[in-house]
């Protein structure tokens, strides 16, 4: 097992990535099942793709000593990542440097299922109190082994890549490889559809196309790749 990545030694991907320095520090905020369950976890390679990047994994981060100390450093200008009613636009420059003045922008993004996300700010009274940004004109999500629940939803990842580029489009950071993190996230995805396929019985019979007869006597067997 690779402790970096997560994942078995044979399927690691830390030599396919080259860490990114940002202006900005993003901080990822990953609930446990993330952590546990998810095969294709994307908060963790947007965190081995920026170099000054932090993962940390909870649920209530009022009492998690990392976390309060980038938020309480006055050195620190920390924002959520969180879209909604009073959340600034990135993308309209509605963040500016000036009101940055010497201090560093430090991204909170939460990395869940929405259900997971708005449990974890409801849990941490430390995030509830941060400015909200967001960004608009996103392109549309590149997931092609998940179906997100509506338009607009992204992965980690691809939210953690709109917000570089609406970070770099305002001013306020270089987004130097704008393509390393997509490129992963697809060269991941195709791996894992190759090993679905090869690991598909021959008489394998999509759920969505079985008769009742097939789904009381042919269940599917497929093993785990992972």
């Amino acid at each position: 097992m690779c402790y970096q990545c997560n994942r078995p030694r044979q399927l690691c991907w830390c030599g396919k990535v080259t860490p990114m320095p940002t202006r900005t520090k993003i901080v990822i905020l990953m609930h446990p099942y993330e952590h546990r369950h998810v095969k294709l976890n994307t908060g963790r390679l947007t965190h081995l793709c920026l170099a000054d990047s932090e993962l940390h994994v909870g649920e209530d981060f009022d009492r998690h000593s990392a976390v309060r100390a980038l938020i309480e450093d006055p050195a620190n200008f920390p924002v959520l990542l969180y879209p909604g009613k009073g959340a600034r636009d990135l993308s309209k420059g509605e963040l500016r440097a000036e009101e940055l003045g010497e201090r560093r922008l430090v991204v909170f993004l939460l990395d869940g299922t929405w259900r997971l996300a708005r449990g974890m700010l409801r849990f941490s009274e430390c995030l509830q109190g941060l400015p909200k940004v967001m960004f608009s004109n996103a392109a549309p999500s590149r997931y092609v082994i998940k179906r997100q629940p509506e338009a607009g939803c992204l992965s980690t990842l691809e939210a953690a890549h709109e917000l570089l580029l609406a970070l770099e489009r305002s001013g306020l950071d270089e987004y130097k490889d704008q393509q390393q993190m997509l490129d992963l996230f697809m060269e991941m995805q195709a791996f894992q559809l190759k090993c679905e396929q090869a690991n598909r019985r021959p008489d394998f019979v999509p759920r969505s196309k079985r008769t009742s007869e097939e789904s009381r006597y042919n269940p599917s067997k497929r093993r785990k790749v992972f």
